[in-house]
């Protein structure tokens, strides 16, 4: 043992063993992994997952996941999935109102955090392998940790950086074309269309300007065609949307069919708030405008001006104290 500790100082300096044993345990996790995932199910764990089957029921009575035969992650469900029926339902949420509304969504996100995570550990160790070989590099046990685990922090995390973005951007996009939606809803109905065929004709125009938002007035106008309450449908697409307006204009809608107003009315009024509201954010942000200017402003002016006035006086004093 001394020989081989002796003869991997030698060739990988001081902290060789050190960089010999994260190495080993980084393969004997990527060996250890597949097994724990192809384990055979004891009989006991598919009882108890059977009696958490059973608890993680909603107030309608359906399971919060129900198994695809089609899905070939559908085994490692319980390795990928929440089993907290509140984590899953935040998840869902999340990646709903970032667009992605496949019924295996959750899976498929953290099967994604998982396979880069690991693909950034392989990618590291790789990289740090590279940089043993060369004849003069000093490697410290720092530079090796820094080596592995950032490439691999970093495919963990970008997977949740992607979903939040798209999140960002879905939101923008829905605040920005709602008041024009609002303005079409509010000129079919005050045409003589219903509110159901008001939302399918604003869906079909908003197509090309605003997808996201025609999407979710697509979806809504399916849904009640489906037979589903309208109230609850309307708060499914707030929910699904995750915008301050959609939430109010639903509040609106719900509290104006129960006390039996005018929609029309409703629409007027709320559609001239959302368009104020719109100027009042452009103005917002023009009013941010000169403040967010000013730190360029003077990185970029204040050096060349000072050099200008202040660079021949330099010149001239250098050249005559040389002289």
């Amino acid at each position: 043992m001394e020989n081989i500790q002796t003869m991997i100082t030698d060739q990988l300096g001081p902290s060789g063993p050190l960089m010999i044993v994260g190495l080993l345990g980084v393969f004997l996790i990527l060996i250890t992994l597949p097994v724990l995932l192809k384990k055979r199910v004891d009989p006991l764990d598919k009882l108890k997952a059977a009696g958490r089957a059973s608890e993680m029921k909603n107030a309608k009575g359906e399971r919060l996941r129900s198994p695809s035969g089609k899905d070939k992650l559908e085994k490692y469900a319980s390795f990928l999935e929440p089993q907290n029926a509140e984590e899953y339902s935040a998840s869902k949420l999340k990646l709903l109102q970032a667009g992605y509304r496949s019924a295996n969504s959750v899976r498929i996100y953290n099967f994604a955090q998982f396979a880069l995570g690991i693909f950034g550990l392989i990618c590291g160790g790789i990289y740090t392998l590279i940089q043993m070989q060369q004849p003069d590099a000093t490697i410290t046990s720092q530079n090796l940790a820094m080596w592995i685990l950032i490439p691999g922090g970093i495919g963990y995390v970008l997977p949740k950086y992607w979903v939040t973005r798209r999140l960002q951007m879905r939101q923008e996009a829905i605040t920005n074309g709602f008041p024009d939606s609002l303005d079409m809803m509010l000129v079919c109905v005050e045409a003589g269309q219903s509110l159901d065929q008001s939302i399918i004709r604003v869906a079909a125009e908003l197509k090309s300007g605003f997808p996201d938002l025609a999407d979710e007035f697509e979806m809504v106008s399916q849904e009640v065609k489906a037979g589903k309450d309208k109230n609850t449908v309307l708060k499914d697409m707030s929910d699904r949307c995750g915008v301050n307006d959609i939430t109010s204009f639903v509040t609106v809608l719900v509290q104006s069919a129960q006390f039996g107003t005018s929609i029309a009315d409703a629409l007027r009024v709320y559609a001239a708030e959302m368009r104020d509201k719109r100027v009042m954010r452009a103005e917002e942000q023009a009013n941010k405008l000169p403040t967010k200017m000013t730190l360029a402003t003077m990185m970029l002016t204040v050096p060349p001006l000072m050099a200008m006035l202040i660079g021949p006086s330099i010149y001239s004093i250098a050249v005559n104290l040389g002289g």
